[in-house]
């Protein structure tokens, strides 16, 4: 049996506690700061479905507070894209767990 504890594993995620938190903006471009995306794409446009998911999956994953999933993350707009999120499961099973609306209804 592999014994490893993977970073995955034990990474602390943020999730708010009410979906209302999730106010941030639905449509014009957003820049995230460095402390949530240190890469060389800071700016991402609402309008573009690529745009949003990588915004949506670097805050996810890199935000260690709900204020900032809160500014950056608009509810509606998860809840289209949550089913094309690339997310590390945990995340996935966090968010899902507080949030059943986020889980996909089987056809």
């Amino acid at each position: 049996m592999d014994a490893r504890v993977r970073y995955a594993d034990v990474r602390p995620y943020t999730v708010p506690d009410t979906f209302a938190e999730l106010t941030g903006p639905a449509e014009g471009i957003v820049v995230l700061p460095t402390s949530l995306d240190w890469t060389p794409k800071q700016a991402y446009d609402l309008a573009d479905d690529v745009d949003v998911r990588l915004l949506y999956e670097t805050v996810l994953r890199e935000a260690m507070h709900t204020e900032e999933v809160g500014r950056h993350v608009n509810g509606a707009l998860l809840v289209h894209i949550w089913p094309q999120l690339w997310l590390p499961l945990r995340l996935r099973v966090m968010w899902e767990s507080k949030f059943p609306d986020l889980v996909p209804v089987a056809a």
